[in-house]
């Protein structure tokens, strides 16, 4: 089923990643963006100057939002940060959902499920999985024609704007991801483009995913 119906649902699940990875929770958080913005005392994903510091719960290292299931890559920075921020991108998410709809009980299936990743190289895999593959499933014709058209898909997925691929590599600046060791492991668009051709292309990007696949 889906968990997004429009683009302004889509948009709000961004806000949510950008504005809730934060130990601070203000009462009415988007009345007060919403507010901020309308009279130019800030802008759209950059933080208000007038609440505390920003003090990230997890480093978002990449995201990819589907029509039915939203993917995420993150490192765990304070004590408990990767619950405490599903919790509260749940628990956002669905009062939004519930309150625009006029719907009632949860918009997500179950609890989040994760996998713990300690090894760089299947991290450079998960990376090209959330930013290329997912994109490339909403590629008309799907993951085959992206295969064959690899340079025309690979900007389509650059340029969808509820992945962060864009901002990975500086086409987009919404201050919602931060890069951490996939800089180092992919230090810049060219580096990542061979990587991801030979992962989809040439190997199978399932098989090699296969140990940590959520079911």
């Amino acid at each position: 089923m889906p968990i997004v119906y429009d683009e302004a649902d889509k948009w709000r699940f961004l806000k949510i990643l950008r504005y809730f990875n934060d130990e601070f929770s203000p009462p009415n958080i988007f009345r007060q963006l919403d507010l901020l913005i309308e009279t130019g005392q800030s802008r759209l994903f950059e933080w208000p100057q007038n609440w505390p510091a920003h003090k990230p719960l997890v480093k978002i290292l990449a995201y990819c939002l589907m029509p039915n299931h939203f993917h995420l890559l993150l490192k765990e920075i304070t004590d408990g940060g990767i619950s405490k921020f599903m919790k509260k991108l749940g628990d956002g998410f669905t009062k939004y959902i519930n309150i625009k709809y006029d719907e009632t009980g949860r918009v997500f299936q179950s609890s989040y499920k994760a996998k713990t990743i300690i090894d760089d190289e299947f991290i450079r895999y998960l990376d090209t999985y959330i930013q290329i593959f997912n994109p490339f499933e909403l590629y008309s014709g799907g993951i085959k024609a992206a295969l064959k058209e690899f340079n025309k898909a690979f900007e389509f997925a650059m340029d969808y704007p509820f992945c962060s691929l864009g901002e990975s590599f500086g086409k987009r600046k919404m201050k919602i991801i931060d890069r951490d060791i996939l800089r180092e492991i992919f230090p810049d668009l060219k580096n990542y483009k061979e990587f991801t051709q030979d992962a989809l292309v040439v190997r199978s990007l399932r098989e090699v995913l296969a140990g940590l696949t959520i079911e």
